[in-house]
């Protein structure tokens, strides 16, 4: 004689929840808030260790979309220290160039800075980004020479008057 297994939902009969818990977890999806990234927001506590994990604390924050206006990097800096020690590479590397006595260095994309000293005996015309006041008194004080690109020129614009 076969013996005929009662099913599970026969058993659950009478029973209030079904075995699930809350009666509103078992009506579907419901309780599970959706698929995929549903159910990951900033205040939530579902699903957080996978977003966590997967994304990073980055993944919450307000949008950076929403930021009105842009903000320009910071400008990388150099010292007139680290200037004197690298400027025999920076001549083989080509960001450096000697011409009838003087060398030319390009730093446009820099910012200079005063700490430290330039080298002794040598002329310098220097080209970078901006500079500290510090760094323009030093480069000047030692000789050579420094032109500034953020440096904005008002001769050349025309006053009209009203």
């Amino acid at each position: 004689m076969a013996l005929r297994k009662r099913r599970k939902s026969s058993r659950f009969r009478g029973s209030h929840t079904h075995g699930r818990g809350g009666k509103k977890k078992a009506r579907g999806s419901g309780h599970r808030g959706g698929v995929g990234m549903s159910g990951t927001g900033k205040r939530a506590d579902h699903r957080k260790s996978l977003v966590l994990n997967l994304y990073g604390s980055d993944y919450f924050g307000s949008d950076k979309t929403l930021r009105r206006g842009h903000i320009a990097p910071p400008a990388p800096v150099i010292n007139l220290g680290e200037l004197s020690v690298n400027l025999r590479s920076m001549l083989a590397r080509g960001s450096a160039v000697e011409k009838k006595g003087v060398i030319e260095v390009d730093l446009s994309e820099y910012k200079l800075l005063g700490d430290g000293e330039l080298p002794k005996g040598k002329k310098l015309a220097i080209t970078a980004k901006s500079a500290s006041a510090s760094a323009v008194e030093a480069v000047e004080k030692s000789g050579s020479t420094i032109k500034l690109l953020d440096k904005q020129d008002d001769s050349d614009e025309e006053q009209v008057a009203p």
